[in-house]
């Protein structure tokens, strides 16, 4: 027996003594399994819906019921624009990198512009509407909106998104490119889309996308 156990058992036997109950008669004892740390119990998830973000296939599948063709290619992780140039090979179209922020009333913007621009972010909140300068949101906030991870993020991440939770700005000199490159939710492999189906697939999620210079 386990310690847990005698101690049980010694626990009952006194009580059967003091009440009187025959050892045919006696109550019964279990040992429930203590949950597992971090494992929401069945109360803590009732009545709740609790939405898992998409993961790659299921955004390429998603994709495909717009009727939006794409081309995706893995390549190893990509945690910076300079590993995406070294490492990614021959992809054509242009290449995007995407910022994360947030202002003082914790909105949120992504902005996805090509991979060499430069965003003054002194600035940018001017130009995109902001309540005050912009920082960085972070890393939980990432993952809790867009479903990424950071080094993962994409304009792609706008379908895990509620709609209304999220200001979404795509550069316009960006655009001008008929193919766009991105991360389709993981930083090990790049998605190309049509321009004109990156606007219809950001339109189906609800997040029409604003279409400005967003760049110094």
């Amino acid at each position: 027996y386990t310690r847990s156990t005698r101690l049980l058992a010694a626990a009952a036997a006194i009580w059967r003594k003091r009440t009187g109950i025959a050892t045919g008669n006696q109550p019964h004892f279990c040992l429930r399994r203590r949950r597992a740390a971090g494992r929401p119990s069945r109360q803590e998830t009732s009545g709740k819906e609790i939405k898992m973000p998409l993961n790659m296939q299921q955004l390429l599948d998603y994709l495909q019921t717009l009727n939006i063709s794409v081309s995706t290619n893995q390549h190893p992780p990509l945690h910076t624009v300079a590993d995406s140039k070294l490492l990614r090979g021959e992809i054509p179209g242009g290449h995007t990198k995407n910022l994360f922020l947030k202002d003082r009333k914790d909105q949120y913007f992504l902005l996805t512009v090509d991979e060499d621009a430069i965003v003054d972010l002194k600035t940018i909140h001017l130009v995109i509407g902001a309540a005050g300068k912009v920082s960085f949101g972070g890393a939980e906030t990432l993952l809790e909106l867009l479903g990424v991870v950071t080094g993962a993020v994409t304009v792609f991440g706008a379908v895990n998104v509620k709609e209304g939770k999220l200001n979404l700005f795509l550069d316009a000199g960006l655009m001008q490119n008929e193919i766009i490159n991105g991360h389709p939710l993981v930083n090990d492999a790049t998605t190309s889309i049509a321009a004109a189906d990156l606007i219809m697939f950001l339109n189906a999620t609800g997040h029409a996308p604003n279409i400005l210079k967003l760049t110094a």
